[in-house]
Formats: structure tokens, sequence, C-alpha cells
């Protein structure tokens, strides 16, 4: 196995994954596994990426009962439909910026991608899915993961990406019910992967590293796919959403135009601003 604990200290999952990987190797792989550990706090680690916050359509006060590292909150997801899709769709987002970025080459970045929501998401929301009868699927992603690390090809990592994408589909059917319909739901969570990717786009604005971009890029193909779910009844339903959600989109379009990161940032960052708070307060209306 040619993971090494050094390599999972880099993509953000640090202890709790070395007892498995470890375990996974061979003995003499476990001996070059404790070079590897010795060096993790050489290892510098990774920026830190302020996330917008999950609001509920209501306004209700966010955080409250503790926060994931994603920027989810724990205790609204476990009542309130659109957080908790919205956690569905930052570890989709990150599934997407994964496979798109591997297709063009970025294979350190995709491994990154595909390891992230583990520790970001996936692990403070252990509870509130197990509640609802989703079963555990991170490993999913830490194999999708160690596929790239260990060379597999384009079609490999598609494969994988849309089985992930398929079981986050099937966790979503599991969402708490308050009285939303599926259009409003998803309308929410668009809103929400909007804001998010507006917001990493100032960032990435500021910073030459690639992650905030790709982080990004995702944010926006996920928000793109939530609206395409319920595009034609939410322009009947709520015209003033719907042109507002497009309008977003094509401007985030605009901004990211593909997984890898152009030379130049030079969207106009107070329009995708404005673009996503009209959405925000046009969705919440």
């Amino acid at each position: 196995m040619s993971v090494t604990l050094k390599t999972w200290t880099k993509l953000g999952l640090g202890s709790a994954l070395a007892g498995a990987t470890l375990v996974a190797c061979s003995p003499a792989e476990q001996a070059g596994e404790s070079a590897a550990e010795a060096e993790v706090s050489e290892v510098a680690p990774e920026t830190e990426v302020a996330e917008t916050e999950v609001a509920s359509p209501a306004g209700e006060g966010e955080g409250e009962g503790g926060e994931g590292e994603g920027g989810v909150s724990i205790s609204q997801a476990a009542t309130d439909p659109i957080v908790y899709n919205a956690a569905l769709a930052i570890t989709e987002a990150h599934i997407i910026a994964a496979r798109d970025a591997h297709a063009l080459g970025e294979t350190d970045a995709a491994a990154e991608m595909f390891a992230h929501p583990v520790s970001e998401v996936l692990f403070d929301m252990e509870e509130v899915f197990a509640a609802r009868g989703v079963e555990d699927f991170s490993d999913m992603l830490t194999d999708a993961s160690i596929a790239v690390i260990n060379g597999a090809d384009a079609d490999e990592v598609a494969a994988k990406s849309e089985a992930i994408i398929a079981t986050l589909r099937a966790a979503a059917e599991k969402a708490p019910d308050n009285g939303l319909t599926k259009t409003q739901i998803e309308a929410g969570v668009a809103a929400d992967q909007i804001e998010r990717a507006a917001d990493m786009y100032r960032v990435a604005a500021g910073d030459e590293a690639y992650e905030p971009y790709l982080d990004g890029y995702g944010f926006f193909k996920a928000g793109e796919a939530a609206f395409d779910q319920v595009s034609g009844d939410l322009a009947t339903s709520d015209p003033e959403a719907a042109a507002a959600i497009t309008s977003a989109l094509a401007l985030l379009g605009d901004a990211y135009p593909s997984a890898v990161r152009p030379d130049t940032l030079d969207a106009d960052i107070s329009a995708l601003t404005v673009a996503a708070s009209t959405v925000v307060l046009a969705v919440d209306n």
C-alpha cells in the first residue's frame, strides 16, 4: 500500500486514518510508515479557509448546538432539510471538484478533494446520518482518494465519483421533513452553494493557492446541480428566485471556467457577492 501517514496528514485526515493505514500495510511497509510518521510534525498544516455557514430558510441562528468544520450547524441538520442537504452538497462539491481536477491532470489536488469531506463534514454529521438511517459511506471517499494516489485512470475515478454522488442522492431522500417541498429545499441548497462559491472566489483572488479556487468551483457545480433538479418547478412557483439563481450561476460560470485555475482571476467580485446575496434573499423570502 503506497499511502503513507504523511500523505494522509497532508490530506487533512491526520491521526483519524493513521491506524487504518498502518494496519493495511505489510510489515515491510509498516517500517516505512514509521519513518514517515516521524516526519509528520514537519508537514505544514494546510491553509484553512473559512467557509460560509449554512443558514436555514427562516433565518434562524446559525451554529447553535455546534458546527462541523465545514460550517454546518449539526443541530439544525437534524431537523432542517436544507441544512441537512447542504452538508451533502458540500460533500458533492468536493467530489465534483476532485473528479474534474483529476481529469485535467491535477492528481494531488484531486486526492485532497476526495479526502476533505471525511474530516470536514462527514465525521461531524455521523450521528445525524445514523439517526436518519444513512449508513456510513466515508470509506467510499477515502477509497477514491487512495485510488487517485495509486494512479487510477480517469474512467476509474469518474466511476467512483458517480457512485459517491449516487450515494449522496440516496442519503438526501432520508432528509428530515419540516414541511418544505423538494423545490424549496433544492433552491435553498443552491443558494447556500452559490454563496459559498462567491465567497471562495474572493478568497482565491487574494491567494495564489489552487485549493480555494477548486473549492469554489466545486460549490458552483454543486449549486448548479441542485438547481437543475428543480429549475422548471421553481420558475413556476417562485420566478424571482429562479431568475436570481440563473443570473448568479451565469456569473459563476464565467468566474469558474474549469477545474483548473486560470492564470488570472479577473471576475467582478462585487457583482458575484451581490448576485449571491440576491439569491439568498430571494430564496429566503
